[in-house]
């Protein structure tokens, strides 16, 4: 007994990271530039005395994604902006045309993420905006479709400028494009026109999301079989 609940309990264990502290210092350093500024700008456009909240919280959310995971294909630039003008938009039409709070909200989540699938903007944070857009409160609800443009469309525009800059002052790679067909941007050998298809097809038959990029998988993969054969057999 004692066995199986260690064995449990060793699944609970978080994974390593592989992030070096400079790195984590890094991360942490852009969400403090970012937020602060998002809100600085917001606040200058919209005025104190506005409404609506100069800057929602799933703002912080999006900030943990673009500046601590800018690898992540939940973090780019279509991610980010099509996700909570989504979400935004059916969170303010079922705040509109459902007056239970309750289903208003379920049905809300439910279709944006729907919706970000079909799209291919799926962003966590965007679930967070369309119950913001339910649940806000009277403000916002008397706002209506401008909360879609202030603060949501604002706030992530401003946030996305944030992590644009930031990235490239510290030369770190942002946005992470998925290359639409990467045979035609280099020479590939066999070997990797194989790998690559065979990675796509495993990717298929998983059936589920995986939260990371397709060209950054098969980079990894390819960078590990190199390092295996570079070693020498004991």
């Amino acid at each position: 007994m004692f066995r199986t609940l260690h064995s449990s309990l060793q699944r609970w264990r978080p994974a390593p990271l592989h992030l070096s502290p400079r790195e984590c210092l890094r991360a942490a350093f852009g969400a403090l530039l970012g937020i602060g500024i998002t809100a600085a700008l917001c606040t200058w456009a919209l005025g104190l005395s506005a409404d609506l909240p100069l800057l929602i919280a799933p703002m912080g959310a999006s900030a943990v994604l673009l500046f601590a995971a800018p690898a992540s294909p939940l973090a780019q630039p279509w991610a980010l902006l099509g996700g909570n003008l989504v979400a935004s938009l059916v969170g303010v039409t079922c705040a509109a045309w459902i007056s239970n709070e309750i289903i208003a909200a379920a049905l809300a989540v439910s279709v944006a993420i729907g919706l970000m699938l079909a799209l291919r903007c799926l962003h966590p944070p965007s679930g967070a905006v369309a119950l913001t857009a339910v649940l806000g409160g009277p403000g916002v609800h008397a706002a209506g479709y401008t909360f879609v443009l202030q603060p949501v469309l604002l706030n992530s525009a401003v946030l996305l400028g944030c992590a644009l800059l930031f990235h490239a002052f510290s030369r770190h790679r942002y946005p992470h494009g998925h290359a639409p067909n990467p045979g035609a941007a280099r020479a590939v050998s066999p070997a990797s026109q194989q790998l690559h298809q065979a990675l796509q097809a495993v990717l298929d038959e998983r059936d589920e999301f995986i939260d990371v990029d397709a060209d950054d998988l098969e980079a990894i993969v390819t960078a590990t079989l190199a390092r295996l054969n570079q070693e020498p057999r004991r």
